[in-house]
């Protein structure tokens, strides 16, 4: 089986275009945030427990209610957890299903909350994307047309950057001044070794 490497960084630090050059490596990467809300509209243990937890109008003529349920747990730190409850497992055993079929010598999970969720179990290290504060809300502003107190409201709920990184074993920076590429090629170098 494929060592499992985590991926991870706060909102808008660049996870995916990190994670898309180890792509280019020939690395495979699972996308945590992606597969689970693939997951919120494709798993009946997860709908049935979303439509329980948050409402009938979860999901409207069977497709999910992202704004609502944002509107829901974005708001109350309580509602998020229940959420998380429900998805992460899934998604976890997901990704180490996932990887078990990998002929690589490792894969990539790129996620947000890896520590915040206990994804980091049972992964072979984590490697953190950081970039500055401004340009990450630069990002998402941009990427999700959304309002700068509505990407504050969502960064609450990770945490912070200074703790976040510490916990990972290396860090790329991707703050559109540093090259993505040499750092990435260092950090694959250094896996392969270890492997």
């Amino acid at each position: 089986m494929a060592a499992l490497i985590g991926l991870t960084g706060g909102i808008g630090a660049g996870k995916t275009t990190v994670a898309d050059v180890f792509k280019t490596l020939g690395i495979p990467v699972f996308n945590a945030d992606e597969v689970a809300k693939e997951l919120m509209q494709t798993s009946s243990v997860i709908k049935t427990q979303l439509i329980k937890t948050f409402g009938e109008q979860v999901y409207t003529n069977g497709i999910l209610d992202k704004a609502y349920l944002a509107g829901i747990v974005f708001k109350d730190k309580y509602q998020l957890e229940l959420l998380n409850a429900i998805v992460h497992p899934i998604t976890i055993q997901s990704a180490k299903d996932w990887a078990a079929q990998q002929n690589t010598p490792y894969v990539i999970k790129e996620a947000a909350l890896i520590f915040e969720s206990a994804a980091a179990e049972g992964l072979t290290a984590v490697i953190g994307v950081s970039a500055p504060l401004d340009l990450r809300i630069h990002r998402v502003m941009q990427r999700d047309a959304c309002t700068k107190q509505e990407v504050e409201q969502r960064m609450r709920h990770q945490i912070s950057d200074a703790i976040k990184l510490k916990l990972c074993d290396w860090v790329i920076e991707n703050n559109d001044q540093d090259l993505v590429l040499p750092q990435v090629l260092k950090v694959h170098e250094a896996i392969l070794a270890q492997l």
